[in-house]
């Protein structure tokens, strides 16, 4: 296979160098719709020897795979690898960035930051694949693992991005930036290494730098507990269910999922629903005995807050303090502050006005659409009752079937998976972007339900490698995202090998999966970050893939998804999966018109969930509540906001916030400000003519290929042609009255 490299003017140093913390931590925060990052890692003992031990041959993480595209070797590797691959990997990390540090030689560029950019391919190996197995497949053993390395890891990141002979070398190069002649790409890298390193308290005097490690240790270790907490508590969470009479409106294929569940977990004879990670849960859209909607919605809400061993309160207050301290120790008001300094959206004010402003809109339509599923409740019941969180999603489908005269029954036929990802999700990428896809049955997974497809570029060069982990399970953590197991840059080549999950109930065997419309757009959806990391073409592994501002990051996947209602595709995949016939035009017209039905619903509890986070972030150490007052904060959160309306709770409560543990801290509302460049995208798409290649390959070329090698909004405009106009969002919502 023929790697394109994009040629680069620097000398290669004659030290073959590891990745610093600062570039790591990036390479490692691989987007998704619904993922928080892990730990950042870097060196765990800095009195380690500056000779880098040799690679231990017989650990398969630590050495080239030898297979297509340097796929991960998921059949070699086992628990007891990730450990020992760690910690001789941080040994070699620290050995290299100790000879950048202490080089005689006057520091430039190609000796410092190039440098350090060559650095870190075994350390940065062992953590992309840890971080996305243990995420995607995790055990007792590996959890065992992150909570052990997460606070070395964390004295590891600290131990270069706090080192002051390192840091005066990069601020040397940094004073000379502009005598330099650099290309942009390189100016930019050398702004950036600069940046993160004050960021990361290269600036603070000695006593504050070791209150610094205390806390990123401390960070890392509540971090880890939170995941773990949450995983094991969606677990444990799952409502068993006596007698199939109780599951009437579910259909044939799930009862037996539930049965099949239960049998599992030693249950023969009884049913078990699990739950997904957020505030509302699917089963309620068909369940017909409310009773049971409301056992499974007051469990899902209450995890977290109700004590015993999974109790996350704490830990988020414990986090929220040590943030909130860390902010102000680095020159910023709140970590909100501290956050939204490199994101484009600029300032906290910014934000909050553009979450204050959709609010009252959002809770409004909510409400019209509440009042309208309580006619039908006092229509329809013999003895009428106040809607609830628990009757929202059932009653709404028959409000859905009464105007649209349709509901998710009928159209989950059409829309099974493998006809939604061949004739669909690849279609639409050959259409516009010439891309072919085929399947590997020869390549090694880390669990049998995933599949492995190779990516053929336009001009029929292989371009990269897909895991499609499309089933929820219990080791799996819940939401959708896509990661990176191998990552481009021109400096160093690299391959692509990219992985993309989603959470779908697996059916029993021999059933087809078929899926609702949520969860085919989400599966374009995630699609897109795919994308994002095939076309990267940088020269430097800082700015491969995704490594671009985190609420910039989902707007490319957001454009993808408009392929999922764009007639020509839609008519490829949505075919029925046992007759093969198109999905009826009369049906399809319903589905069209019915887009904005439960905008109201979906928008306000997006919007509680983006500002509780917002309102935690803003706080300072002194005004962070208890753990047990969490929930109380959390309640006046949305009643100031206006936004506590009692059937449409947040999409997710803060014990189960998972998002705001990791690279959505402060960063949740990344969706809806992404999706103001997402509308005017999708406008500008429209202008030129829609499905074209000459739209994809532009699209391409001057963003989705560019990672994070410019900055975001440059490279927004470059692509558009033009600053992006806000109404095309609120429209898309319902939000714009006109």
């Amino acid at each position: 296979m023929t790697i394109k490299k994009r040629a680069s003017t620097h000398t290669k140093m004659a030290v073959k160098t590891v990745s610093s913390a600062l570039v790591l931590s990036l390479a490692l925060s691989q987007c998704s719709q619904e993922s928080p990052t892990n730990s950042v890692v870097e060196v765990s003992d800095p009195a380690v020897s500056d000779q880098a031990p040799p690679a231990d041959m017989a650990n398969p993480l630590l050495q080239a795979s030898g297979l297509p595209y340097d796929m991960p070797a998921f059949d070699r590797i086992r628990n007891e690898h990730y450990l020992p691959a760690y910690e001789q990997a941080m040994q070699i990390n620290q050995a290299e960035i100790q000879a950048i540090a202490t080089l005689e030689d006057e520091p430039n560029f190609d000796n410092t930051i190039v440098a350090m950019e060559r650095a870190g391919e075994d350390l940065s190996r062992v953590a992309r694949i840890f971080n996305n197995v243990n995420g995607a497949h995790t055990n007792p053993e590996m959890q065992a693992v992150q909570r052990e390395l997460a606070p070395r890891l964390a004295a590891h990141s600290d131990s270069i991005s706090l080192n002051d002979s390192l840091f005066q070398r990069v601020s040397a190069v940094y004073e000379q930036r502009d005598q330099l002649s650099l290309d942009p790409e390189s100016h930019r890298l050398l702004e950036r290494y600069y940046t993160d390193f004050v960021r990361s308290g290269a600036m603070l005097d000695e006593q504050q730098k070791d209150r610094l490690r205390e806390i990123n240790a401390e960070l890392a270790r509540l971090g880890a507990q939170f995941s773990q907490n949450v995983l094991a508590e969606v677990n444990a969470s799952a409502v068993v269910v006596d007698t199939r009479e109780e599951l009437a409106g579910l259909s044939d294929a799930e009862i037996q999922a539930a049965a099949d569940e239960a049998r599992n977990r030693g249950l023969d004879g009884k049913y078990v629903i699990t739950l997904l990670n957020t505030s509302g849960q699917p089963p309620l859209s068909s369940l017909e005995n409310r009773a049971l909607r409301e056992r499974i919605q007051q469990t899902s809400i209450a995890r977290g807050s109700r004590g015993g061993e999974f109790e996350t309160t704490g830990i988020l207050s414990d986090t929220l303090k040590l943030r909130a301290e860390r902010a102000q120790m680095l020159g910023f008001a709140t970590h909100a502050d501290f956050v939204l300094a490199e994101q484009t959206a600029g300032s906290v004010q910014v934000v909050n006005d553009l979450l204050s402003g959709m609010a009252p809109v959002a809770v409004a339509n909510a409400r019209a659409e509440g009042a309208e599923i309580q006619r039908i409740i006092n229509e329809t019941e013999a003895q009428p009752f106040e809607l609830q969180a628990w009757d929202w999603d059932f009653y709404a489908e028959k409000v859905r079937r009464e105007r649209y005269a349709f509901d998710e029954s009928e159209v989950r036929p059409y829309f099974e998976l493998s006809s939604v990802l061949q004739n669909g999700v690849f279609y639409a990428a050959g259409q516009v972007f010439g891309l072919t896809f085929t399947r590997r049955h020869d390549l090694p997974t880390y669990h049998p339900d995933v599949e492995v497809w190779e990516v053929f570029d336009r001009d029929g060069q292989g371009l990269g490698i897909m895991l499609g982990d499309f089933y929820s399970r219990g080791s799996k953590r819940g939401g959708a995202w896509m990661n990176s197991y191998n990552m481009q840059s021109g400096l160093l080549g690299g391959s692509k090998v990219i992985g993309n999950h989603l959470n779908i109930t697996k059916p029993p065997a021999g059933e087809p999966t078929l899926m609702t419309f949520d969860e085919v757009t989400t599966l374009f959806h995630e699609f897109g970050h795919v994308l994002h990391g095939l076309f990267s073409d940088v020269t430097y592994p800082r700015f491969a893939g995704t490594a671009v501002p985190r609420d910039f990051v989902e707007f490319p996947s957001q454009v993808n998804e408009m392929w999922a209602t764009w007639p020509q595709v839609l008519e490829n995949y949505a075919r029925h999966y046992q007759t093969g016939e198109r999905i009826p035009q009369e049906l399809l017209d319903k589905v069209m018109e019915a887009a904005q039905f439960n905008e109201g619903f979906r928008t306000t509890e997006y919007l509680g969930a983006s500002i509780i986070d917002m309102a935690l972030h803003q706080l300072l150490p002194e005004q962070i509540p208890a753990g047990d007052q969490i929930m109380e904060f959390e309640a006046g959160v949305l009643r100031d906001a206006g936004l506590d309306y009692a059937p449409v709770p947040p999409r997710y409560r803060a014990p189960y916030f998972s998002h705001i543990m990791g690279g959505y801290a402060a960063g949740y509302y990344s969706y809806i400000w992404s999706e103001v460049l997402d509308a005017d995208a999708v406008q500008w798409f429209v202008e030129n003519g829609g499905m074209r290649r000459e739209n994809g390959d532009h699209f391409r070329n001057t963003l989705l290929s560019l990672g994070g090698s410019e900055e975001a909004m440059t490279i927004y405009r470059n692509f558009a042609g033009r600053e992006p106009d806000m109404s095309h969002m609120l429209r898309r919502r319902g939000l714009l009255n006109e």
